[in-house]
Parts: C-alpha cells; sequence; structure tokens
C-alpha cells in the first residue's frame, strides 16, 4: 500500500512556474513507476509525464515537452514535477499516480495502482 501526498499547487500568472511535490509513505517507493496526471473543469483525465522507477527515464506530453521536468528522489520517497512557462491552459487539478506500470503503458492512467488527492495550479492570462 502506498499513500501519496502532493503539494505545491497555486495560483500563477502566464509565464511563471510553479514546482508540484509528491510524496509517498511505504518502503518500496523505488519499485513504483510514478506519473503526473491532470484534470482540467469538464474534461478527462490527462497523463502529463511519468519517470521510470530508478529515474533514469522520462516521458512526457506533447503538449508539456520542454516546459515540464519529472524527478524522483528514491531516498526520500519523493517525485517533483517542475512546471515553467505555464500557460492558461495547463490549468487543472494535478495528480501524482504510483504503480506497477509497463514501460509502454506509462501514460495510462488505469495502469496506476495509487492516486493522490490532487493539487490545483490555476494560471491566469
Amino acid at each position: 500500500q502506498v499513500q501519496l501526498v502532493e503539494s505545491g499547487g497555486g495560483l500563477v500568472q502566464a509565464g511563471g512556474s510553479l514546482r508540484l511535490s509528491c510524496a509517498a509513505s511505504g518502503r518500496t517507493f523505488s519499485s513504483y513507476r510514478m506519473g503526473w496526471f491532470r484534470q482540467a473543469p469538464g474534461k478527462e483525465r490527462e497523463f502529463v509525464a511519468a519517470i521510470s522507477e530508478s529515474g533514469g527515464s522520462t516521458y512526457y506530453a506533447d503538449s508539456v515537452k520542454g516546459r515540464f521536468t519529472i524527478s524522483r528522489d528514491n531516498a526520500k520517497n519523493t517525485v517533483d514535477l517542475q512546471m515553467n512557462s505555464l500557460k492558461p491552459e495547463d490549468t487543472a487539478v494535478y495528480y501524482c499516480a504510483a504503480g506497477f506500470v509497463g514501460y509502454r503503458d506509462y501514460n495510462r492512467g488505469y495502469k496506476y495502482n495509487y492516486w493522490g488527492q490532487g493539487t490545483q495550479v490555476t494560471v491566469s492570462s
């Protein structure tokens, strides 16, 4: 069992930056592929970024590539999402997820076993 708690959301102007952090409980954090997903009002949840168990491989949605960076610290049981050059369309609730996910399934939310409660990110124009 893994519990995930996100933090770092807030209100920022377009072009600004935010850093989201996800703290995980449990001793098997390094066994999980980690992902960030988001859901805007009236829209389906969408994949944002994922990172392999060791942190050696990262994956991004085309919409955030070059602006967002995912990283993890297995010693601290944390995964972060650095978000730069934010746009109003990045406004959403951002969720951290963990799971035993194959490398082909990194962007499939239903493959992740554990989810955080979400943190709101609002980007004003």
